[in-house]
């Protein structure tokens, strides 16, 4: 009957492992990139040498990498941004609903006349709140379909 044991080894930068008691050829020895070392132990019957280490599994990690959990953080701390719609004597009001559902993800009828018809009586409408680089792109899509538009921080929030 055979049994495997896994285990994580945690290793100091100038930890040496050897492959069997007594061995004097290191399998891993000095600096290291590696974070651990997946070891797994053999224990076999009687007479077959028993609870012999086999070779490492070395695992690695990219460095410089970003969790998931990094990532999701900064994207909260990057402050939000407002895409304005600006008033023009040009564009119909009908073609403003459509680009503003063309251009913006989500946009329903009812939001694009809603922003089109404040924009039109107020001079401005704030279309969206988001990323500054959605924000921006979103703008350059806008403008690219003749209407008029900026964005600005959205400071105070949503």
């Amino acid at each position: 009957m055979e049994t495997a044991i896994c285990s994580r080894i945690a290793l100091s930068p100038n930890h040496v492992l050897t492959s069997r008691a007594g061995d004097k050829q290191p399998l891993c020895k000095g600096q290291s990139l590696q974070r651990g070392i997946l070891m797994t132990v053999g224990a076999s019957g009687p007479g077959k040498g028993g609870g012999l280490l086999e070779r490492p599994t070395i695992e690695k990690t990219t460095p410089g990498r970003e969790s998931e959990f990094d990532l999701r953080k900064s994207r909260k701390i990057s402050p939000p941004y407002r895409v304005i719609l600006h008033n023009d004597n040009f564009n119909k009001r009908e073609y403003v609903v459509q680009v503003l559902m063309k251009v913006i993800p989500g946009m329903t009828l009812d939001n694009a006349v809603n922003i089109m018809q404040e924009a039109h009586y107020n001079g401005l409408s704030v279309v969206i709140i988001c990323a500054q680089a959605d924000a921006e792109e979103h703008c350059m899509q806008l403008r690219g379909n003749g209407l008029l538009s900026s964005i600005e921080p959205a400071s105070g929030g949503c």
